[in-house]
């Protein structure tokens, strides 16, 4: 589709980048070409800046839009004009046939944003307009502790939009001081909490202050906007909104563009809502009531969402036959709000919002742990996720699994610790798979997490619960004993801990509360002798028993632990419901490439346990020389190496910071070197 350009600005280059444009410069990740898209002309009021820029990106320059549109005719313009001249730069385009993805704003006027929407129905057009921020990675983190029910409901959001002081960073800043930070920098939180939780209904109140360093007011040529705004707000979706937006306070201030949430069990910080994305550092931090914030990390690597993504879902919906104004919708509706906030600071009322017949997207879905992804490899791929990579082993199988998952095992260092508070941070930092077992003796701890405000909905987790060897005779009174302690209806994955059957002891409930001496006795019986006594029964028949939790909906899929591949290759032979998960100890002295790679083949995803325990593995002097080249740790190296190789680790641990450290590591990467390197680690002899 063949694109024009008008507006050369700063602004502009960031956006011709990403197209595919020959005779330009290498753009960056050639977007515009992955969705057919070229730059072929482009226009601005300065004859020598249209010029530069045409010769720089390889296309026509025209120091006029409307010679542009009649000459070279594209499908779809980019406006890239100063603010006050968005407008009718759009209606130019729109009145030639052309199709139009707009900067922010839409335009300055309410009625004028939703006037240049009829134009484009009425002919049949595209219109479309910045932001896209709700679609930054950052933001959709934010947007997870909405849709997992972690915050409850959201009473209260505060939002800053401090864009600082544009004579001092901005080489063109009369169009900011034109228009305010409203129409510049308001529009960046009003857009999330406009798709968030619905349309503002209302402004309640607000206040404004026309003040700028150096000169008493704004330039008098300029429309009269304020230079500082306070107000306050009401979303369809309930929260009561504070919102400040300034040229006054520097950007660089400690506030840029925070948003803050607040709701009855949680609130969630989100540093930067206009931000791309592209960074190991979110900028999200969650923190349940009564509990200061925990760090949210991304769990894969770092994305940018492109600037021209808008432009091309626009582009997208105009091949499709249904050009779509979804966007310039809610841009109008911003406007609108923009200026209700103005009108409420005049005259000292509460003035209503019109949706403009806005319809938002909504916070995204909480992703279901515990559904098929698709077939195994006998039949149709997994289906990609925000959690997937096109290179993951892992993406052949059928489960869909977080990248990193969360041991609860209380055993540490020789000695039984308490887990609970531990399970609570890894919560707020966003692991969303739990490996419980009833020999850990904290199921009922782990449920209390899990029942308390603050914690994600049952459906957003996974978790996995595992029968101990004194139990493979009474599988079904295992299972439903640990389901009623961890207060859910069905494990995401029940699996036997170990394939070895022992004597029956009893119940194994409560272990954490009995003496040590006691918890040994009964999880690991002997005769008088000392030998261990076991019990009269197959893996087979054992198995069977596990079928029919599956059957009844007591375990949505089941595991086995600590088998090798021929005890795992008997297994799929002889049973009826094959694991779905297999877990193993795995790091770089113990690969275990031959099983996982078997598993893999047969869409069985592995978990790795113990991956960061070994003695002296994190003292491997390779290890710490691939951790500098990421600035990061050994052990962010070591679960790295386990994601990229399609194995879920389960880290312990019950510092927090370690707790943050290791959700984090899902989102590196590590290059084909690195991984040989820390391949080259592997030890046939390695035995604890």
């Amino acid at each position: 589709m063949d694109v024009g350009l008008v507006g050369c600005g700063a602004v502009a280059s960031r956006y011709a980048a990403g197209f595919g444009t020959d005779g330009g410069p290498e753009p960056d990740g050639d977007f515009g070409r992955a969705h057919d898209l070229r730059l072929v002309a482009a226009a601005d009021r300065d004859v020598d800046r249209a010029a530069a820029f045409a010769a720089e990106y390889g296309c026509s320059g025209y120091d006029d839009a409307a010679a542009m549109l009649d000459d070279a005719g594209p499908e779809l313009v980019l406006n890239l004009t100063s603010h006050g001249a968005h407008a009718a730069v759009t209606r130019t385009c729109l009145d030639a046939g052309a199709s139009v993805y707009s900067e922010k704003p839409l335009a300055l006027d309410a009625e004028e944003a939703r006037a240049l929407v009829r134009l484009a129905e009425s002919e049949g057009l595209g219109l479309g307009c910045a932001p896209t921020n709700h679609r930054g990675e950052g933001q959709r983190l934010a947007a997870g502790r909405v849709a997992d029910g972690s915050l409850g409901a959201v009473g209260v959001a505060t939002a800053t939009a401090h864009v600082g002081r544009v004579t001092e960073w901005h080489e063109r800043p009369d169009s900011f001081l034109a228009v305010g930070p409203l129409y510049d920098g308001a529009v960046y939180p009003l857009t999330l909490l406009a798709e968030w939780f619905g349309p503002v209904t209302r402004v309640r109140s607000a206040d404004t202050l026309t003040r700028y360093p150096g000169r008493a007011e704004v330039d008098p040529a300029a429309p009269d906007r304020p230079t500082h705004v306070e107000a306050t707000l009401d979303l369809a979706g309930g929260p009561f909104v504070r919102l400040t937006a300034s040229l006054y306070v520097p950007h660089r201030g400690r506030e840029f563009y925070g948003l803050e949430l607040h709701g009855d069990d949680g609130s969630c910080y989100l540093a930067d809502a206009g931000g791309l994305g592209g960074e190991r550092d979110t900028g999200v931090a969650f923190g349940r009531a009564g509990r200061g914030y925990t760090p949210v990390p991304l769990q894969r690597p770092p994305r940018t969402t492109p600037p021209l993504a808008g432009l091309a879902s626009l582009a997208d919906s105009i091949r499709a036959g249904r050009p779509s104004t979804a966007s310039a919708r809610r841009g109008a509706h911003v406007v609108a709000v923009c200026n209700a906030i103005e009108r409420a600071a005049e005259s000292g009322g509460p003035v209503a919002v019109g949706d403009c017949g806005f319809v938002p997207e909504g916070v995204p879905a909480p992703t279901r742990w515990s559904e098929s992804v698709g077939e195994s490899t006998t039949g149709a791929r997994a289906d990609r996720t925000d959690y997937t990579d096109p290179a993951d082993p892992a993406d052949r199988a059928a489960l869909r699994l977080p990248p990193v998952g969360f041991g609860c095992s209380r055993y540490r260092d020789g000695e039984y610790v308490e887990r609970a508070e531990s399970v609570e941070v890894a919560l707020d930092a966003g692991y969303r798979l739990l490996d419980s077992a009833e020999l850990y003796g904290n199921e009922r701890r782990i449920g209390d997490v899990l029942d308390a405000p603050g914690s994600p909905a049952r459906e957003a987790l996974f978790l996995l619960g595992k029968v101990w060897n004194t139990n493979h005779e009474h599988v079904r009174e295992a299972c439903e004993a640990s389901l009623r302690r961890l207060g859910v209806d069905a494990f995401d994955c029940y699996a036997l801990h170990w394939p070895a059957s022992w004597a029956y002891t009893g119940p194994l409930g409560e272990l954490a509360d009995r003496p040590v001496e006691e918890q040994e006795a009964r999880t690991f019986p002997t005769d008088e002798d000392g030998n261990r006594r076991t019990a009269d029964t197959t893996l087979v028949e054992t198995w069977t028993r596990m079928e029919s939790l599956h059957d009844d909906g007591l375990a949505r899929t089941l595991g086995v632990c600590n088998v090798d591949r021929a005890t795992l290759a008997d297994l799929l032979e002889a049973t009826r419901v094959p694991p779905a998960v297999v877990q193993v100890e795995s790091h770089p002295y113990l690969p275990r490439t031959d099983l996982v790679e078997y598993c893999h083949e047969r869409g069985i995803r592995v978990v790795a346990h113990s991956p960061l325990s070994a003695p002296d593995l994190l003292d491997e002097p390779v290890l710490a020389e691939v951790a500098a080249a990421h600035d990061a740790t050994p052990a962010q190296v070591v679960l790295a190496w386990n994601v990229g190789r399609g194995v879920v680790p389960i880290p312990s641990s019950v510092d927090a910071e370690h707790v943050v450290e290791n959700a984090a590591a899902a989102g590196i990467r590590l290059t084909a070197d690195e991984r040989a390197r820390v391949d080259a680690l592997a030890d046939p002899e390695f035995d604890r």
